[in-house]
């Protein structure tokens, strides 16, 4: 069970308002890179069981994640996004298209976070929060964990609205994950307008099929 002892120890350093950031899509072929911030203040406490129950998204089932997601809304003092999309992906590459979801997450929350935890090796590039990078930060951080979960639920919503318009590609299925089905997909279909072109295997397949304009 996650703790709020990395925190407390911001707190203590006279910091009031901490955020938690983490992203989801970062390795897709389709869709969006999706980041989220959750902030919390020293008042906030782990006092129920579900907020016990909070850890990195990927450890959770899809339907304890939607579970949290409106738990952690609810209990924490504010919750934002960011979403960058696959066309500003392909033009400026996935790590600054991460960055840029987590600064639009960060400077969108209604009360100004005043330091950062960030989940992975590299801070946020143009930010003015005092923040700390954090490898394995989502299992960790419980801040971060929060945000994991928030980013893969609205990632996973955005990837659901994506199937029912391109529902040859199966995207509620496999998210945008490059699995052998979403494989065999493009394989037979072409990349949509949702893929990402700068990635392999679709790189090799941008200048051949008239699907990825």
């Amino acid at each position: 069970m996650l703790d709020l002892a990395s925190e407390k120890i911001i707190f203590q350093a006279g910091h009031r308002l901490i955020g938690g950031v983490d992203e989801a899509g970062r390795g897709p072929l389709a869709g969006p890179v999706v980041a989220a911030c959750v902030l919390i203040g020293p008042d906030f406490q782990i006092d129920s069981d579900d907020l016990r129950m909070i850890n990195d998204s990927k450890k959770l089932s899809a339907k304890r994640r939607e579970h949290l997601f409106s738990i952690i809304k609810n209990k924490v003092l504010a919750v934002e996004i960011g979403v960058v999309n696959n066309k500003t992906i392909d033009k400026i590459n996935i790590l600054q298209a991460t960055f840029l979801a987590m600064r639009q997450a960060i400077t969108g929350l209604k009360l100004p976070a005043d330091y950062i935890f960030v989940d992975g090796n590299l801070v946020i590039p143009g930010i003015k929060q005092k923040q700390k990078a954090v490898i394995d930060g989502d299992a960790k951080i419980f801040v971060i964990a929060a945000a994991s979960i928030i980013a893969k639920v609205s990632r996973d919503w955005l990837m659901m609205e994506a199937d029912k318009k391109y529902p040859e590609y199966e995207f509620a299925r496999h998210k945008g994950y490059g699995t052998k089905r979403h494989l065999e997909k493009i394989k037979e279909f072409g990349p949509c307008p949702l893929h990402r072109l700068s990635f392999a295997p679709l790189k090799s397949k941008k200048k051949s099929t008239p699907w990825s304009a």
